[in-house]
């Protein structure tokens, strides 16, 4: 990848000589420690939106289906999966 931009920030000092030294103390230029920083960035504020996206899929969805009236009430759900849990023992009970 070709290295022809430059990039000017301003920082305090310390901040600089700390992040000079770390650098420097595990032998990798500074410029590419900086490079692996913005790609790292980059990645998680693509995966950030990315989980924003979908989440707000389903909930779109979630919200269409409840204006359709396709749900169910916690009652409802509570029932059926009782109804599982008790065909699921018998089975067990059955078996053994």
């Amino acid at each position: 990848m070709s290295k022809e931009a430059m990039f000017t920030m301003k920082l305090e000092p310390e901040l600089r000589d700390a992040f000079m030294a770390e650098a420097e103390a595990s032998h990798r230029p500074a410029s590419q420690v900086v490079r692996e920083l913005m790609r790292e960035f980059i990645e998680r504020q693509r995966q950030a939106r990315e989980y924003d996206a979908f989440l707000r899929a389903k909930v779109d969805t979630a919200r269409a289906q409840i204006a359709s009236g396709q749900y169910a009430s916690d009652v409802d759900v509570e029932a059926r999966f009782a109804a599982r849990r008790a065909a699921l023992r018998a089975k067990a009970g059955g078996d053994a």
